[in-house]
């Protein structure tokens, strides 16, 4: 009996030890959990604070050509520096400058510019920031505007070509105008003696660009010449500068796209013979001259060859292909050992580039060499 008696007072023991601890571990864990929200509010009252004033900057309709510059307020309303990391500007876009630091209680600025010449319509071009705020990391900055044209070409702002060298081509566009005084062109200016402009203001009706513009307003087509010998050889990238009357919108822009080619083509442009002896494979070179024309290329012949290379053998003839020369190089079977260095001269019909130079050089192998 005492032996069951004894037992139970153990039982009990350890039934009052438990208990006890886990009151102490639930007291424990109450403490932490009241402490951990006045841990967080006290560092995040230690941090910077993100507060834009006016997100947003809206123009509302605006001239297309006109240059937006907006500075955007940025304050920092928390008790530590903000730091803006970075003012990534979206497409179209551009941002002049921003404040880096600001102190706390603070305003800084961030800089934007939009030029509203390639648009039409409404627009929204935004700015993305990044900085040290751990609550707002990005923030984003908006200009919205609607671009509105009072001075357009129909049937486009541009004019493309694809053209050989010498070559000329003449487009049209059609200037037409929103205003309400009479529309006039004032003055064209050129990129180049290579492009020519001329405006002529439309007296029929006929030849009136259709639905576009205010009505009875006046229009003015633009003649538009490019090429001829001035014209260099390669892609076109350049606008032509209209002036015009127009209140709002006074400059207009074309833009001129496209390639001029060269006439004819040269493969290779020059010849290197290496090391060689007449007898070897390599001692025979052939120049191929190509015309660019698609439509006529019989048109272009090579006329004759002349040389002034010591040791070295040309000739000529066309191949099947029309419009194509073969003009063949070799080393001359009784040439002597030492430099070739000289240049071909073959000559053609077309009126841009008549004389082509070619350089030759190479080495003619001793007889020694040429043995081994």
């Amino acid at each position: 009996m005492s032996k069951r008696m004894l037992f139970t007072a153990l039982a009990l023991l350890v039934s009052l030890s438990s208990l006890s601890a886990a009151e102490t571990a639930k007291a424990k864990a109450k403490t932490s959990d009241t402490k951990s929200p006045a841990k967080t509010e006290e560092a995040a009252d230690k941090a910077p604070r993100l507060t834009i004033i006016e997100p947003v900057k809206d123009y509302g309709t605006v001239p297309k050509g006109e240059k937006l510059e907006w500075a955007f307020a940025v304050k920092n309303t928390g008790s530590t520096d903000l730091q803006i990391i970075s003012a990534k500007p979206g497409c179209g876009c551009t941002v002049a400058d921003f404040d880096k630091l600001i102190k706390p209680g603070q305003t800084g600025k961030v800089t934007a510019h939009v030029d509203t010449t390639n648009f039409a319509g409404p627009i929204a071009k935004g700015i993305t920031l990044e900085t040290n705020d751990p609550s707002n990391p990005t923030a984003q900055l908006t200009i919205h505007a609607i671009v509105k044209p009072y001075v357009e070409a129909y049937p486009a702002g541009f004019v493309r070509y694809n053209m050989l060298q010498g070559d000329a081509e003449m487009q049209s566009v059609t200037l037409y105008s929103e205003e309400d005084e009479p529309f006039e062109v004032v003055k064209v200016e050129v990129p180049g003696d290579w492009v020519k402009v001329v405006p002529k203001k439309i007296t029929e009706e006929a030849q009136l660009a259709p639905g576009v513009g205010k009505p009875g307003q006046n229009q003015y087509r633009l003649d538009i010449t490019v090429g001829g010998p001035d014209a260099k050889v390669g892609p076109l990238a350049d606008r032509i500068h209209i002036v015009t009357n127009s209140k709002h919108q006074p400059e207009y822009f074309v833009s001129i796209s496209g390639v001029i080619r060269p006439t004819f083509r040269v493969e290779p442009t020059g010849v290197n013979f290496g090391e060689v002896a007449p007898a070897d494979t390599a001692a025979t070179r052939s120049v191929i001259l190509r015309s660019n024309n698609l439509k006529t290329p019989e048109s272009f012949s090579v006329t004759k060859v002349e040389s002034n290379v010591a040791n070295v053998m040309t000739s000529l003839k066309p191949t099947a292909n029309k419009g194509e020369y073969e003009v063949t190089l070799q080393v001359a079977p009784t040439a002597k050992p030492g430099d070739i260095d000289g240049k071909v001269m073959i000559y053609t019909n077309d009126k841009i580039n008549p004389v082509v130079t070619v350089p030759v050089r190479g080495t003619i192998k001793t007889a020694t060499a040429a043995s081994k």
